[in-house]
């Protein structure tokens, strides 16, 4: 039986140590905030609730997995799963608007032919296909696998089986999600359907590979869900498992430092001198206090955005039938990537806005009222005014017709908010791990140079986004416990 400390409560740290307690290790978390879940958190005014982190999950079989493995009682046994249906509704620049079924390739197409027309659900479905075959190509490495050693092979190599296009008497192959849009499925609006994807983990289509087909095809083929009561219930859940398996936890306890002794990690040290032994070590893998990576590892993801949250508490019921997430594409695409990924990063005028309008009584003080949280992508360490925020609202009104006559009241949540409770610089926001792009979006091993040291969450393979944290910290569990030939569960 081991010692073991782990630095931080986020979802990856969480899932690492109910596994680690399971296993029979001495397990204690140390987190520097007043509570567990990282960017899993929840505000909370006047009889309403918002998420402020993520707040729908894909691929619930990781924490599924997690229950099973740590408990007779199964995750639906801990919370509420609802599918949500339509996964989202979503409103382009032209006024065109399209209902999504979770799920469902036929009714996707479906409704996309409806809805568009010009044959625009047969290409999408078309491409659907050749997603799912980057995704049967890479599933294993870069979600349920440690970093390979030689890692170079998913940099190198494009998953993504594009179709052949010719382009100025030259037939050449879509390698960014950009291209796939345009010569693949050739509609501005299946464009914007495609690279909405990426930008809401803080890509740039133009840059990002075409292996990031997998973002959509991950929702398409195991829907979007939701926790009844909003996602603080799954941090509280995992939480919950943990103290259940006799996981310590010690709050508003900032470690200054990793204890290295004979090039081993021998236990943390904490802001106010305290000293704790342990035989392993788990740190985030933004942690400040890291040894420094070299030789042929791969380097930290950078220059990632942020996120703006709007948190609205509005007067009158929600209506009948209204979707739980409405994506408003902006009026200028190419204004609003410049914008984020340009030489000098703004918060966009025009953005792509997702509004989120969950059917959960638990989070109203009563039937005549609503909570409406809107988000966009923004530069990290952005400086937000009130008039980014009034564009939002402008933009949210398309899916939300008279949305600022029924304000109660607002939250605002900026980069620097995500900043403090994660600790994440700028409050940037990590993207999952993408094949291709020589490595750009690969995130580095979860073993480290120094032995008994091991970086989990969003900052280390297999990257972010709430299924990829789980799975950091199952294969974090398995590299201690079964050591350095574990290849992941089959």
């Amino acid at each position: 039986m081991a010692g073991i400390a782990v630095i931080g409560a986020g979802m990856g740290a969480l899932t690492a140590a109910a596994r680690l307690a399971v296993a029979g290790h001495r397990v204690t978390v140390y987190e520097r905030t007043g509570t567990y879940g990282g960017a899993v958190r929840r505000f909370e005014r006047d009889g309403f609730a918002f998420d402020t982190g993520p707040t729908l999950l894909p691929l619930p079989a990781v924490y599924r997995d997690l229950f099973v493995k740590t408990g007779k009682e199964p995750l639906e046994s801990c919370v509420e799963l609802v599918q949500v249906d339509p996964s989202a509704r979503h409103v382009f620049a032209d006024g065109a608007e399209v209902s999504l079924p979770n799920a469902s390739r036929a009714g996707v197409v479906s409704a996309l032919d409806e809805a568009l027309g010009g044959r625009a659900g047969q290409r999408w479905g078309d491409f659907l296909v050749r997603a799912r075959e980057a995704w049967d190509r890479t599933r294993r490495p870069l979600l349920e696998e440690p970093l390979w050693p030689n890692w170079s092979v998913l940099a190198d190599r494009e998953p993504y089986p594009a179709v052949p296009h010719k382009r100025l008497l030259r037939t050449r192959k879509a390698a960014t999600l950009a291209e796939i849009g345009a010569w693949e499925l050739r509609d501005p609006r299946l464009a914007a359907l495609l690279e909405g994807h990426a930008l809401a983990y803080g890509l740039d289509p133009r840059s990002t590979p075409a292996s990031a087909a997998v973002l959509p095809y991950m929702e398409h083929a195991f829907g979007t869900w939701y926790v009844r009561g909003g996602m603080r219930e799954l941090a509280r859940a995992v939480y919950e498992r943990c103290v259940a398996r006799r996981v310590a936890f010690v709050f508003d306890a900032e470690v200054a430092r990793i204890v290295d002794e004979d090039g081993r990690a021998a236990g943390v040290e904490l802001a106010d001198g305290t000293v704790a032994e342990a035989d392993f070590v788990l740190a985030p893998g933004g942690f400040r206090g890291l040894p420094a990576r070299g030789g042929d590892e791969v380097a930290p993801q950078r220059a990632l955005p942020s996120r703006l949250t709007v948190l609205l508490a509005l007067r009158g019921p929600r209506p009948q039938g209204a979707a739980h997430r409405t994506v408003v594409h902006a009026p200028d695409r190419d204004a609003e990537l410049e914008s984020l990924f340009g030489a000098a990063p703004s918060v966009p005028a025009g953005p792509t806005v997702t509004v989120l309008r969950p059917d959960d009584a638990r989070l109203a003080p009563d039937g005549d009222h609503e909570p409406v949280t809107i988000g966009a992508v923004v530069p990290a360490g952005a400086q937000v005014s009130d008039a980014h925020v009034d564009a939002l609202l402008g933009m949210a009104e398309r899916a939300v017709p008279g949305l600022r006559e029924r304000v109660l009241w607002r939250e605002v949540r900026t980069p620097a908010d995500v900043a403090r409770e994660t600790g994440a610089e700028g409050g940037a926001v990590p993207a999952p791990a993408l094949a291709a792009a020589g490595g750009r979006l690969l995130h580095p091993a979860n073993s480290t140079g120094l032995r008994g040291l091991f970086t989990v969450g969003g900052w280390s393979h297999p990257g972010g986004g709430l299924p990829h944290a789980g799975m950091s910290g199952t294969l974090v569990s398995g590299l201690i416990v079964e050591g350095p030939e574990f290849r992941g569960s089959r």
